[in-house]
């Protein structure tokens, strides 16, 4: 097993909304120490919405800090005492009107343990009944589908660049060819 840092010192620099920063100072192996620049963040959750045909419900999306609209998964971040599940049912209703009659926990991922602690919960949606958006204040998506060959040549020529939604693409790949 690779050696463990020992966190010495702990500070927290800036508490937001949706993120924390902090910074530790941690021992390495040698007596050696180094500081850690931490994302806290409170995990989020990730759709797969498949339609009965077999086509995936995405929205786009304007994201500021890449300066640029970009297709996703429906997704969202977890609220205080709320399980991921509900996260979810949540935001899959909120960011496309959709509610499904099944929904399944796929599996859980970090996004980038190199500095953040941010996990997203990945579930699958199916059975689907079509609503309206239920948008949060200053949230503004386009809901679109897809085919999921049209998808995975879009994620080849580097047109879907969000990793959940890759990873969310493969999963229902993967569930769709389970099922068929």
């Amino acid at each position: 097993m690779v050696n463990e840092e020992k966190t010495m010192k702990c500070e927290r620099i800036y508490e937001g909304k949706i993120i924390n920063l902090r910074i530790d100072t941690v021992e390495l192996p040698e007596k050696k120490y180094s500081k850690r620049e931490i994302v806290e963040h409170p995990g989020g959750v990730g759709i797969v919405t498949i339609t009965n045909d077999n086509c995936l419900i995405l929205v786009e999306q304007y994201r500021k800090s890449i300066d640029k609209s970009i297709l996703e998964i429906p997704a969202g971040k977890l609220e205080v005492n709320e399980e991921p599940r509900e996260t979810a049912i949540r935001e899959l209703k909120e960011e496309t009107g959709f509610e499904a009659k099944n929904f399944q926990y796929l599996f859980e991922f970090y996004t980038s343990p190199g500095y953040t602690n941010e996990k997203i919960y990945l579930f699958l949606a199916s059975d689907l009944i079509e609503g309206e958006q239920e948008l949060d204040e200053g949230e503004y998506c386009e809901v679109v589908k897809f085919e999921i060959d049209e998808l995975i040549k879009m994620i080849d020529i580097g047109k879907i660049i969000d990793s959940k939604t890759i990873i969310g693409i493969h999963a229902a790949k993967d569930y769709i060819q389970s099922i068929s």
